[in-house]
């Protein structure tokens, strides 16, 4: 197995900031009169978001791949190559690419080049993605989920050694010490995301990747687990600590009430549509409630979002927290009031909780 070597100019975790940042699916969404956006106005708006939580001082902006009709982004890469060319500072990346169903030569450039635009700034989740179109779409066989990301990723860990590559798994052209290009400056930073498998949270250890954990329901605390995994395996290794990350969703506004009322009927919309793709029972006002009191719902005023990320952070001893703002049709103009708050208030105020 090779392990990738983009981590070896990384301080100690217990050394890093803590570092906050926004994901988004790009979920199709309405205007504030309940009128459906075209798919291209919604990807207008992802440019108009990420750079808006660049300007408020966010530290990361991730955007997610998906290939169905309640989402607009089918190729995050290309709006991140667009934000890299007009924002400054915020690292850019994706919430999570579909390496089942990718060309990990593919995604190395892609990212690589991004990484170039923007001036060393990109960062790549590697996922299996928790839906799965790209599969037929792209020709892939559902039925060869783990096998797909488990030789893709030894595939990309040696890609981005940046040395030439050879490889010969046996079910594609062989490479003989082929040069991959472009090369990045100082290495490409990568994630692996993971919904809550011990062998993916083990996985990640052995190719020396920090870990991100997807939490979308429940409280976060259940997670710790997989965090204690994670830092045995790495121990067990012999290796030095990883960054360790979350995932979850929520939405921000001036007060409780403002923020729970215009979330409510995105959330319970996008929940029971995939719910019923999926078998679950449809949820309701109950559960929507309990998640935001108990799981891993981040809804509510500036103060209630910030004291219930710094707990998740204590809880879990992370080193990053990603809110994904964007919650089904939820209006584009309330998200962009939410990344305005999460970076001018909810931000400092998480650091402040946490002494930092």
């Amino acid at each position: 197995m090779s392990t990738s070597e983009h981590n070896k100019n990384l301080p100690p975790v217990d050394q890093m900031p803590l570092q906050m940042g926004l994901d988004t699916f790009g979920d199709v969404t309405v205007d504030t009169d309940g009128n459906p956006l075209h798919q291209a106005q919604v990807i207008r708006n992802v440019v108009e978001q990420g750079q808006l939580a660049d300007r408020v001082g966010v530290d990361f902006f991730g955007i997610g791949e998906h290939h169905r009709p309640d989402f607009a982004v089918s190729a995050p890469d290309t709006i991140l190559a667009g934000l890299a060319t007009t924002t400054d500072r915020i690292h850019l990346g994706s919430a999570v690419t579909v390496l089942s169903s990718d060309d990990p030569i593919r995604v190395y450039q892609r990212f690589a080049t991004i990484d170039a635009m923007s001036g060393g700034r990109a960062e790549v989740v590697l996922g299996r993605g928790s839906f799965t179109e790209s599969f037929p779409l792209f020709g892939d066989d559902l039925g060869d989920y783990e096998k797909l990301f488990s030789e893709k990723l030894e595939l990309f860990s040696r890609i981005v050694t940046e040395e030439p590559l050879t490889w010969n798994p046996g079910d594609r052209t062989p490479l003989k010490n082929q040069e991959i290009y472009p090369r990045t400056e100082n290495g490409l930073k990568q994630w692996i995301a993971v919904g809550g498998s011990p062998e993916s949270v083990v996985r990640a250890a052995q190719y020396k990747i920090p870990l991100m954990l997807a939490i979308i329901g429940g409280p976060a605390s259940r997670f710790k687990p997989f965090v204690d995994l994670y830092k045995r395996a790495n121990d067990q290794l012999g290796q030095d600590q990883l960054p360790v990350a979350v995932h979850s969703p929520g939405h921000i506004a001036d007060t409780d009430e403002e923020a729970k009322e215009q979330l409510r009927e995105h959330w319970i919309t996008n929940r029971n549509r995939i719910g019923r793709e999926r078998g679950w029972g449809n949820t309701g006002v109950v559960e929507f409630e309990n998640e935001a009191q108990h799981g891993s719902l981040y809804v509510g005023s500036p103060e209630t979002v910030a004291t219930k990320i710094a707990q998740t952070v204590k809880d879990l001893g992370l080193n990053r927290f990603d809110l994904k703002f964007s919650n089904g049709p939820l209006p584009h103009e309330y998200s962009m009031r939410a990344i305005e708050l999460y970076g001018t208030q909810v931000i400092p105020m998480v650091r402040e909780m946490l002494d930092q």
